[in-house]
C-alpha cells in the first residue's frame, strides 16, 4: 500500500521545520545516547545532531526530503524493524503512532530494539479543550480512534512518565494546533496540507465557511480573543518516556 505521504509530502519539510523549543523537551528526554532510532521519521524533524542517527520511514516522498546529516534513512515500517535486539542506545518517535497499522506491534519493535529510553512525542485524544475542534469536529472523532489512549503506553512499553508539551504561539512546525492563535492560517489550503488529519476527514468546507465568517464579523474573537494574550497554550500534545 503506497504510504500515506506519498501522497500528501510534497512541501512538507518546508511548512514543518521543527520548534526549537519542541526539540530541547524530546532531546532532553533522549538523554546521552550515542545511537539513536527514529521511526516514522518523515522528513527528519526533531532528530538530535552529533549522534548516530538511524531513521525508519515507509514514504519514499518522505525521505526524498530529508537534509543531508549523515544520518541512515531506511524505507521501512515500524511493525518490523530490521534491526537486531538492543541495537540503539534510544529510540524515537515523533506524531507517527496515528499511522501506525498495529500500534502494540510496533511498540513492541522499539522496545526489542532499544537498550535505553524510548520518546514518543504524541498527542492526547482524552484532551478535548480546542477550539479548532469547534469548527472541524470530525478532527476529534478521527484522533478518538487513531490516537492510542495515554495509559496504553505503559501497557506496551513498561513504566513511562508523560509530560505535557505546550505549543508556542508562534511554533514553526505546521502541525495540526501550531496555529492555535493564528486561526486565519487555517484557511490557507497550503498550510491544511501538511496536516494529515485534514486529508483524512475530507471535505472540510463548511468548517473554513463558518471559520471564515467568524473571524471577519469578530465571533472567533469573542469567544477566543483572550489566548491572544497567551505565549503558549496546552492543546493535547503529549511527551511520553521510558523510564
Amino acid at each position: 500500500m503506497t504510504a500515506l505521504y506519498d501522497t500528501i509530502g510534497i512541501d512538507y519539510a518546508q511548512l514543518r521545520k521543527p520548534d526549537p523549543r519542541i526539540a530541547r523537551q524530546i532531546h532532553a528526554a533522549l538523554g546521552d545516547a550515542s545511537t539513536i532510532l527514529n521511526v516514522g521519521a518523515g522528513s527528519g524533524s526533531y532528530e538530535p545532531q552529533g549522534r548516530a542517527l538511524t531513521a525508519i520511514e515507509p514514504s519514499a516522498e518522505m525521505i526524498a526530503q530529508r537534509p543531508d546529516t549523515g544520518a541512515i534513512a531506511i524505507q521501512g515500517s515500524a511493525e518490523s524493524l530490521p534491526f537486531a535486539d538492543k541495537s540503539f542506545d534510544a529510540s524515537m518517535a515523533v506524531l507517527t503512532i496515528h499511522h501506525w497499522n498495529d500500534q502494540a506491534k510496533g511498540c513492541a519493535e522499539m522496545r526489542r530494539v532499544t537498550r535505553g529510553p524510548i520518546v514518543f512525542l504524541t498527542f492526547d485524544a482524552g484532551h478535548k479543550d480546542f477550539w479548532l475542534f469547534d469548527y472541524f469536529p470530525a478532527l476529534l472523532t478521527l484522533d478518538e480512534a487513531a490516537m492510542p489512549p495515554m495509559e496504553r503506553y505503559a501497557d506496551w512499553l513498561g513504566k513511562v512518565i508523560i509530560d505535557p508539551v505546550p505549543i508556542p504561539y508562534d511554533c514553526t512546525d505546521g502541525f495540526l494546533a501550531a496555529y492555535w492563535r493564528r486561526p486565519a492560517a487555517y484557511l490557507d489550503e497550503r498550510v491544511r496540507r501538511a496536516m494529515s488529519s485534514f486529508w483524512k476527514i475530507g471535505d472540510v468546507s463548511e468548517g473554513l465557511a463558518r471559520l471564515k465568517a467568524d473571524l471577519e464579523d469578530g465571533t472567533w474573537d469573542g469567544r477566543f480573543g483572550h489566548l491572544m494574550k497567551m505565549d503558549a497554550l496546552d492543546c493535547g500534545y503529549r511527551l511520553v518516556r521510558t523510564v
